[in-house]
């Protein structure tokens, strides 16, 4: 398994406290009754999430166990305020959700390049005594403390982002169709879970043009449930476009099949169901004509093409369909 292949991290963050503001009163030779100029306190440092579009795992994260924000400095005399506490930027993939740990709770969700948003905000800093001057109390002995951080265990989930999602059994032959299409160079070996990390490849098509195409590991019955390889890889099923359905020409009853990986994906996330779907029987070198036509009768309804990865057979004509779907 690929271990620099990271889609799910947990760690304790804390953002930064704000400043105390300052209690001060002038004391200068030329003003014999100087009055408050104690300033404000600081604000305490953000954790922020950045979308990073060179990122593909959230590998760099997995040792960070402590991840705590600079604290607001403290007002001081003759109105200086406190020093801003520094944010601490984390850079992920497109495609990250935060949670909550103990309630997991969304918390949000980077989706853009470049998009900051702030996981945990940073206290306010307190006011100091300069703001509490007043005509009956003219020389205010007090201040706002800073107002404390946030802190909270968190889950970073990475959801890949494609335009087309593989499905099907283990050894249904999608890591080699994703090797003839793409640049990709998945391990492609006849057992299951050969898959057992997302691979991601870009599909060129004509003009110039590409798609993302992702193989997702296999699904065995019962994968909503935990089964086999479990759900923590079909929720990378979720953002694609749409999904390709993988039924090798050899498999013994390719309706129920279908249905089988239907299911599961329904068990998961009903909302998948919604997603626009295609369906491709690999392996199709060993048929002919009129095995073909006899076997679109026991097919489930859904728009099916036949196809080779190892021959080329109906690869274009799987290429200009997806394309159609996904513009």
């Amino acid at each position: 398994m690929d271990s620099n292949f990271i889609d799910y991290v947990k760690f304790y963050a804390r953002s930064g406290d704000g400043g105390a503001g300052s209690v001060h009163l002038r004391r200068e030779k030329h003003v014999p009754k100087g009055g408050p100029d104690g300033g404000d306190g600081g604000k305490g440092g953000n954790i922020v999430l950045r979308g990073n579009s060179q990122m593909w795992t959230l590998l760099h994260l997995k040792y960070k166990k402590h991840i705590t924000a600079e604290n607001g400095g403290h007002g001081e005399g003759n109105r200086r305020f406190g020093k801003d506490g520094e944010d601490i930027i984390l850079d992920v993939p497109i495609g990250t959700i935060a949670r909550n740990a103990e309630t997991n709770e969304k918390m949000l969700e980077i989706l853009e390049e470049g998009e900051e948003k702030i996981l945990l905000s940073g206290g306010i800093g307190g006011r100091g005594n300069v703001h509490f001057k007043t005509s009956t109390n003219q020389t205010p002995r007090y201040a706002q403390p800073g107002i404390e951080g946030v802190e909270d265990w968190i889950i970073l989930e990475l959801k890949i982002l494609a335009d087309v999602g593989l499905v099907g059994f283990p050894n249904a032959g999608k890591s080699t169709l994703l090797s003839v299409v793409s640049e990709a160079k998945p391990e492609i070996a006849d057992y299951p879970f050969t898959t057992l990390v997302p691979n991601l490849g870009v599909v060129p098509y004509r003009d110039y043009k590409s798609f993302v195409m992702a193989d997702i590991p296999g699904i065995i019955e019962g994968a909503a449930e935990g089964k086999g390889l479990g759900n923590r890889f079909l929720r990378h099923i979720e953002r694609n476009s749409i999904l390709l359905f993988l039924i090798p020409a050899d498999a013994e009853d390719i309706r129920k099949e279908f249905n089988i990986l239907t299911g599961e994906l329904e068990k998961h996330n009903p909302e998948l169901m919604d997603k626009d779907r295609l369906l491709a029987i690999s392996k199709s070198d060993l048929l002919d004509e009129e095995l073909m036509t006899e076997m679109k009768e026991e097919l489930p309804e859904i728009e099916t093409l036949f196809i080779s990865s190892v021959t080329g057979f109906g690869i274009q004509e799987l290429k200009d369909k997806i394309w159609q779907k996904i513009i």
